[in-house]
């Protein structure tokens, strides 16, 4: 038996691990590090509320839409190259973004960013089978692997407003340059590399990929914006051709990019749905409710990060208990309960307004944030649990896949949503007497409102502030509805889609009995 025992990891593949880890986080939190730095960027870049979204949520559709290429191309040419040239990429890059004063050069350098780290996810995850052959361990390093994902995307904000508060928002870029430094030194000594010459890459099916996403999403944001209809809807249905060119040209493919055949698993397409969605419903909100902090709670970033502190700290326990919890009740029924919480907590974010007291603002975050937990926590077992052992690489992108594009979905989608609200009101709000530059600032976004009371006067700066901090809060209370909606479908999915899974539990002890002698 000792024989054929696979060999047990030692202090260097530990090590190695923290090398795969580190930056793994950094890579997720840089879905969120933005959303605080976005009024401080705003001040400096003077971009568009169009612009603005752009460069929040740029970053991970890019990620999203390369993810499973970048995979492949690491088979190709080598996991531990890729990765090593990605935190290259990325640290150079960052150091240009830091230094960019031109908006529409800052979403360019977000997208080559979110291209770098489409060459280093799944290049960790893939890297981390090759240190550890024994299943235990590498079960507790994938763990370990998952955990410091979830931990990067739910502290972002906090390093955010730690670094503006001493820095600026350049250091938001700048923290990732000493880690890709350490990636880049270490990896070769600490990691071996992996690679399949005979994996094949198909990057036009990943450009297509990119290109359907960018256009659908351009549309929603043109309408967001109030520019003419025609154009939006014809963005809206060239991103759908290609959409459907992308799933053709998959069907047809020998060895596709994206196997969308295992969207036919109903666990697979019910958790993957569950987890878009959710996300989606967050992202959103997520990112206009750390500029409502700010704007219209007046927070300082470090204070602002703090506030978020309680609800980032209660995400990390629930995503821990939920894996426990799916063991003694179905999977399906503890994402459910997850998303019914979070809908609870948007309800009360339409009841905010410009005079509600931090407390209760807290405590509406501490109810809705968590409840993206389970999905999180239990999706990408659901799905690579559900297909043969050969397809468990690409489902397991799939699910990495659904986590990026679901929160960009919800920043630019619901944060749209936001924009339209806010401008359909703020117009009513504004004081008479204004300069025509100052009006059609505040009218744009909250960020140009506030830079132009900055420059106005007494009463009327600060009934331009009022006015922009109440049509904020509307435009606030407007996404929290919508993605009230979303969570509740997604609610309703997880219990009707996903309610054949078994606990964990009771699937293990079935499995056990079948094994035995």
């Amino acid at each position: 038996m000792s024989d054929t025992a696979a060999p047990r990891a030692g202090a260097k593949q530990w090590w190695g691990l923290a090398v795969l880890v580190i930056p793994s986080t950094l890579l997720f939190m840089m879905l969120t590090i933005l959303f605080l730095a976005a009024p401080n960027l705003a001040a400096d870049l003077n971009p568009s509320s169009t612009q603005l979204l752009w460069i929040l949520d740029i970053y991970g559709f890019v990620m999203a839409g390369f993810l499973v290429a970048m995979g492949v191309l690491g088979d190709r040419i080598g996991k531990r190259l890729l990765m090593v040239i990605g935190a290259i990429l990325f640290a150079a890059v960052s150091i240009a973004a830091a230094l960019t004063t031109i908006p529409e050069l800052m979403i360019v350098w977000r997208a080559i960013l979110g291209l770098a780290a489409a060459m280093m996810v799944p290049a960790t995850i893939g890297l981390i089978f090759v240190l550890f052959a024994d299943a235990k361990q590498r079960g507790v390093a994938i763990g370990v692997w998952a955990g410091g994902i979830s931990a990067g995307v739910a502290l972002g904000p906090l390093l955010s407003g730690l670094l503006l508060e001493a820095f600026g928002w350049q250091a938001t870029f700048l923290v990732a340059v000493p880690i890709m430094a350490l990636v880049a030194i270490a990896a070769p000594i600490l990691v071996p590399e992996h690679r399949d010459p005979s994996a094949r890459i198909d990057l036009f099916s990943a450009l297509l990929l990119v290109a359907g996403l960018l256009a659908i999403i351009y549309g929603i944001k043109r309408f967001a914006a109030q520019e003419p209809a025609g154009p939006s809807i014809g963005l809206l249905v060239a991103g759908a051709l290609i959409g459907l060119w992308f799933v053709i040209r998959q069907l047809r493919a020998k060895q596709p990019l994206l196997d969308v055949r295992l969207f036919a698993n109903r666990t697979v397409s019910g958790a993957l749905a569950v987890f878009l969605l959710s996300a989606a419903a967050l992202g959103g909100v997520y990112s206009l409710f750390t500029q409502y902090l700010q704007h219209v709670q007046e927070l300082s970033p470090l204070q602002a990060g703090l506030s978020i502190l309680p609800a980032a700290a209660v995400l990390i326990v629930v995503s821990t208990l939920s894996p426990v919890l799916a063991r003694r009740f179905r999977p399906g029924n503890v994402i459910a309960v997850g998303l019914l919480t979070q809908v609870v907590g948007y309800i009360l974010f339409t009841q905010l307004d410009a005079g509600t007291g931090l407390a209760l603002v807290i405590a509406s975050f501490v109810i809705t944030y968590p409840g993206v937990a389970p999905s999180m926590a239990l999706t990408t077992d659901l799905v690579v649990g559900s297909v043969p052992p050969e397809k468990t690489g690409g489902a397991s992108g799939l699910a990495t896949t659904a986590n990026d594009l679901g929160i960009s979905l919800g920043v630019a989608v619901i944060g749209s949503v936001g924009i339209a609200a806010y401008r359909s009101q703020i117009g009513d709000l504004l004081p008479g007497g204004l300069p025509a530059d100052a009006a059609a600032a505040a009218s744009d976004s909250v960020d140009g409102a506030m830079a132009a009371a900055a420059q106005l006067h007494g009463a009327l700066g600060e009934q331009v502030v009022a006015a922009a901090q109440t049509a904020f809060t509307g435009g606030l209370n407007t996404a929290a509805i919508v993605s009230a909606v979303i969570a509740g479908l997604a609610a309703i999915i997880a219990a009707t889609r996903l309610r054949h899974v078994r606990p964990t539990g009771e699937a293990q002890q079935a499995a056990e009995e079948q094994a035995a002698p």
